[in-house]
């Protein structure tokens, strides 16, 4: 980038990083206002095109990986469900002889439940990188340097 960036470019540049938190608010709004400010100002400023890339490509990148995770953890949630609509499995049949006894032979949340926690963990570090990388993208771009996001693949070169 050169080293002339004017305020407006610094700004708008941080407007289009914190736009993404507005997914929060709006359905698909962290695709949606990046990608309006980033085309309407594309052409003019360089370091605004650089950053509604990053941007952009950030967050296509973890909703790629969200959709991955998701798509592991279904054959396990699948696997599950037939045991649900079992009356026996959650020990509805003792329910007249009031015997709060636990054994863990009983316990038949087996070792499927491994693979979903971790997925779940995973969902929540995606979650928490998505926040922390934001804001430090937005300070950054604020402050006229430039910012590059990690684990991101380049959709839009």
């Amino acid at each position: 980038m050169t080293d002339t960036i004017t305020k407006h470019e610094k700004t708008l540049s941080a407007v289009i990083h914190a736009s993404t938190f507005s997914k929060f608010f709006i359905p698909f709004g962290n695709f949606i206002l990046p990608l309006v400010l980033w085309t309407a100002n594309k052409k003019e400023y360089a370091f605004v095109d650089y950053n509604g890339k990053q941007a952009l490509n950030f967050q296509i990148s973890l909703l790629l990986y969200s959709i991955v995770l998701g798509i592991i953890s279904i054959p396990f949630f699948v696997g599950f469900l037939p045991n649900v609509f079992d009356f026996d499995f959650f020990g509805f049949h003792q329910l007249n002889s009031f015997n709060l006894n636990f054994d863990s032979d009983d316990f038949r949340f087996g070792s499927w439940m491994i693979p979903v926690g971790i997925a779940g963990l995973l969902q929540g570090a995606l979650f928490v990188v998505n926040i922390v990388y934001t804001i430090l993208a937005t300070i950054r771009t604020n402050e006229g340097q430039t910012f590059e996001y990690p684990i991101t693949i380049k959709f839009i070169k």
